[in-house]
């Protein structure tokens, strides 16, 4: 008499009636499905994690990139001896003929924009309140092609009248208590030349452009002026402070770091997006597979219920093994149907899990909303994580490393106990029946 195939029709057919066997018939269906609970939400848990880890790093680079250039070029520092005193000073390094240089890296293979911008620090106060402001001079064809701050959702104003006066984040303008039409008077520590030394300038500018980049950060503490204003303003005349970047694929932004100083020329020094946030990408990292790390541990504890389960059943079904042993069933026919017992309940138990996992995954910002009302903004603070809401980006890949992890821990928990099974003596399992 031939071996019947692996896994025919009538190793599911017996798998799937002791799966549903009632307990009075010697099944173990309570057991089964704390293990199928178990492994759902094990996966659940983990797939929602993944994405809320992926969204949060996408909309962080996002808020990046969306409002800051993805490399500057600037010129190195030059070191200044006063000759009566001996003293050295450190000079920051100015852009001379910006205009020909931001022309020259707009030159690279790959740059899609360059801009000239002047920076500076200043105290902005209005309505008896201050607050400390950095401002970007830029030009206004420049700031209309920053996607994050003219974006017409969460903006205010024309930027059509940006010359006439400046752009402020929405944290300042709260701050402030400010609004389109109102003025702020800006003070720089570096003002006037006089005789008697440098003075602080203090100019009031009218509020024309309102933004918010996403960040609490950004619209914290940011100012756009206009770059001839700018210029006057922090004594930058005909020069600017370094020319910003722009990229077609700024994941790979430090290939453009030689090409962008060569084309600048001698003294040139770059620093990129990564440069500024590199440590916090490399801990988000980090965090990423140490939080996948603890999350298996949860799947694979709940996938061990399915051993104490198969045991039990195994057990039970000991008088069954013996007959089945008797009527000619080999050791990989009863192998094979503990085994088939074990992973249906992992594989149910992990579609359960995907579903209930993309089903949190997608709504997981309205939840995070719905928490934030109830607890009157605890649950989520701008001021701590930087950004002003909780995404979720669902990816493929975390989707088949969660279902690939659970059926993985479920067949290697379901060998141990099939064995056990199948290797059971005939005669030993029917002396006492």
């Amino acid at each position: 008499m031939s071996s019947p195939r692996p896994f025919s029709r009538f190793e599911f057919m017996i798998a799937w009636r002791y799966l549903r066997a009632r307990r009075a018939e010697g099944g173990v269906s309570v057991m089964t499905w704390i293990s199928l609970i178990g492994i759902a939400l094990g996966v659940m848990a983990l797939i929602a994690t993944l994405a809320v880890r992926a969204g949060f790093r996408a909309e962080f680079v996002d808020t990046i990139l969306g409002a800051n250039a993805h490399t500057t070029v600037y010129m190195a520092p030059t070191q200044i001896t006063n000759e009566y005193t001996d003293d050295v000073y450190v000079v920051p390094g100015k852009v001379e003929n910006y205009q020909d240089a931001a022309a020259r890296l707009a030159q690279v293979p790959g740059v899609t924009r360059t801009a000239a911008i002047v920076k500076g620090q200043v105290m902005a106060s209005a309505n008896d309140s201050a607050n400390v402001a950095e401002v970007f001079g830029v030009s206004a064809e420049d700031l209309a092609a920053t996607p994050r701050i003219v974006d017409p959702a969460t903006s205010q104003g024309d930027l059509a009248n940006f010359d006439q006066g400046i752009a402020i984040g929405q944290g300042i303008a709260r701050e402030l208590n400010v609004g389109l039409g109102d003025r702020i008077r800006l003070i720089a520590p570096e003002g006037a030349r006089t005789a008697f030394g440098t003075t602080p300038r203090v100019s009031a500018y009218e509020v024309t452009f309102i933004f918010s980049a996403g960040r609490y950060d950004i619209d914290r503490t940011r100012i756009y002026m206009p770059i001839a204003e700018a210029q006057s303003y922090f004594n930058r005349e005909g020069v600017a402070d370094e020319i910003e970047v722009f990229v077609d694929d700024p994941e790979r932004v430090d290939e453009w770091a030689l090409p962008l100083m060569r084309a600048m020329g001698e003294g040139a020094q770059v620093w990129s997006w990564r440069d500024a946030s590199g440590s916090f990408l490399s801990a988000l990292d980090m965090e990423d597979d140490v939080m996948f790390v603890i999350l298996s541990v949860l799947v694979l504890i709940a996938s061990m219920n399915i051993t104490s389960g198969l045991i039990m059943l195994v057990k039970n079904k000991g008088r069954d093994i013996g007959i089945l042993r008797t009527m000619g069933l080999t050791e990989g026919s009863v192998l094979r149907v503990f085994f088939l017992c074990g992973a249906f309940t992992g594989i149910i138990g992990t579609m359960a899990g995907v579903i209930l996992g993309v089903v949190l995954s997608l709504n997981v910002d309205n939840i995070m909303a719905a928490l934030n009302t109830l607890t009157n903004g605890g649950a989520w603070q701008p001021e701590v994580r930087g950004i002003y809401r909780l995404p979720a980006d669902l990816r493929a890949w975390d989707i088949l490393r969660a279902v690939g992890l659970s059926l993985t821990l479920s067949f290697i928990v379901t060998i141990f106990p099939a064995r056990r099974a199948a290797r059971m003596n005939p005669v030993e399992a029917l002396r006492y029946e």
